[in-house]
């Protein structure tokens, strides 16, 4: 008898998918919005005036980083580098996990140092493109955090 119950967007939900599934399947496709504002972030602080370099430093080495690490990732699973082996959900909910954390205190310490330059008689702009860097932190941090979760219920189906 054929069984009345809808497919999931592929087969199995606690294997990673492969090829354009990346695309498509929850929670990979949160790689796209992670790539999208991780991009901005290193943007709008690669362009405003360093005030603080050792925050902002970190704020750059996170964004450049994972930007570069979920690229890296998205890449592997198109190439479908993880089929048959079951160590790559335990690197995906390990990973996104990592990432939120460092995202979170990139995110936290952008917030400080755009308090500080409330404080500073600095141009308008300045202040403008640290506040949008704050925002899309925080996104990136939401998208992070949501890919962590997912993945981590996916590791415990695995």
């Amino acid at each position: 008898m054929a069984a009345t119950t809808p497919q999931s967007l592929y087969a199995d939900v606690s294997a990673l998918p492969s090829g354009l599934q990346v695309f498509t399947a929850f929670p990979d496709v949160l790689m796209i919005p992670e790539l999208i504002l991780g991009g901005l972030v290193w943007i709008l602080v690669a362009s405003a005036r360093v005030v603080d370099p050792l925050s902002q430093g970190w704020i750059m080495f996170v964004s450049v980083t994972l930007f570069i690490f979920t690229f890296i990732t998205i890449i592997l699973y198109a190439a479908g580098v993880h089929k048959g082996k079951s160590l790559w959900t335990t690197f995906d909910a390990f990973y996104h996990f990592v990432s939120a954390l460092f995202y979170l205190s990139a995110a936290v310490l952008q917030a400080y140092v755009t308090v500080g330059l409330s404080y500073l008689n600095i141009d308008f702009k300045t202040y403008q493109l640290n506040i949008a860097a704050v925002v899309f932190a925080y996104f990136a941090t939401f998208v992070y955090v949501t890919h962590a979760v997912f993945s981590l219920l996916r590791w415990k189906k695995s």
